[in-house]
């Protein structure tokens, strides 16, 4: 049993193809067969089934990718002993962040970098994707920048590590001049029989929009879908509809906008930095998620001072 054939096994579980698994390790999935095989011949239980045309885990492979988390942990720590020992950060470090999140923080993030000395090299990218699929990407980058509202299922445990940057409410945008805007707050009940922009469906401003329509016990018009804030953020500006928006991750794009707090219904979304325990371990990490941290707060502050 080597350590590389426990990540495969343990990205077979997480990715839930031989395919998939080979793009993620750039080997051929003949290489990830020859190798779950060979693992395969040091137990009895069989650690995968066909299911279709797909490869998965069977109970007892998934019981020993959790296993094989701690030993690849262990490994990545005495790697990261060494590394700390010659205080070298090491190489490339890639980072994912949501649209709104890359838009707003990633020049912070360089900007406390560039004072750093020997600072790590960055590969940032931007990844759109429903809540529930955020761990996946820690498959493919080191650190990804998620969000999820605060009443919805928690990240998963195994195999993962989160670290909070913000708690970040979301408002209701309106246009300047709206009758509402003379309120300091407003309600489900206040806002729910206007015209609305918001996201399609399975991301946060929806899923609040539904229980927006719940709490007031009536439907809600929906005439724009649109993801990106910037855009929501110009359609609310013209009078056409209302919508909801981030507070500190939008920045310059509430310039001419009017934002409301909204009570009665849970509007804050986690804004949280995942990886993969073992890649907390290496130097250039670390370097990376202190400074995302000062560069969310410093947001955090420009947020609350606009208000």
């Amino acid at each position: 049993m080597e350590i590389y054939q426990l990540e495969i096994l343990r990205e077979l579980g997480t990715l839930g193809s031989v395919t998939a698994v080979a793009e993620s390790l750039h080997v051929t999935p003949s290489a990830v067969s020859q190798q779950l095989s060979a693992l395969q011949r040091g137990f009895r239980a069989p650690l995968t089934r066909r299911d279709g045309r797909t490869l998965v885990l069977t109970e007892a492979g998934h019981a020993l990718a959790r296993a094989g988390t701690g030993v690849i942990e262990a490994m990545a720590a005495a790697a990261g002993a060494v590394e700390a020992f010659e205080q070298e950060p090491a190489g490339i470090v890639t980072v994912s962040g949501f649209h709104s999140a890359s838009q707003a923080i990633f020049g912070g993030l360089l900007g406390e970098l560039r004072g750093v000395e020997a600072a790590p090299d960055l590969r940032l990218s931007d990844e759109d994707v429903a809540q529930e699929e955020f761990p996946l990407l820690t498959a493919s980058y080191d650190l990804v920048i998620a969000h999820r509202l605060e009443h919805s299922p928690p990240w998963p445990e195994a195999g993962l590590r989160v670290i909070r940057l913000a708690q970040e409410p979301l408002d209701i945008a309106l246009p300047v001049g709206h009758p509402l805007t003379d309120r300091d707050h407003l309600t489900p009940s206040d806002v729910a029989g206007e015209a609305w922009v918001t996201s399609r469906a399975g991301y946060s401003p929806d899923d609040l929009l539904g229980a927006i329509a719940a709490v007031a016990d009536r439907s809600v018009k929906v005439v724009h879908r649109i993801n990106d804030y910037g855009s929501v953020a110009s359609i609310v500006a013209t009078g056409d509809a209302i919508g909801m928006v981030p507070r500190y991750t939008v920045g310059s794009a509430l310039a001419g906008l009017v934002l409301r707090p909204l009570q009665g219904v849970n509007a804050t979304r986690a804004i949280d930095l995942l990886t993969r325990p073992e890649t907390l371990h290496r130097r250039s990490v670390q370097v990376t998620v202190t400074a995302l941290r000062t560069a969310m707060d410093r947001l955090v502050s420009a947020g609350e001072a606009r208000r």
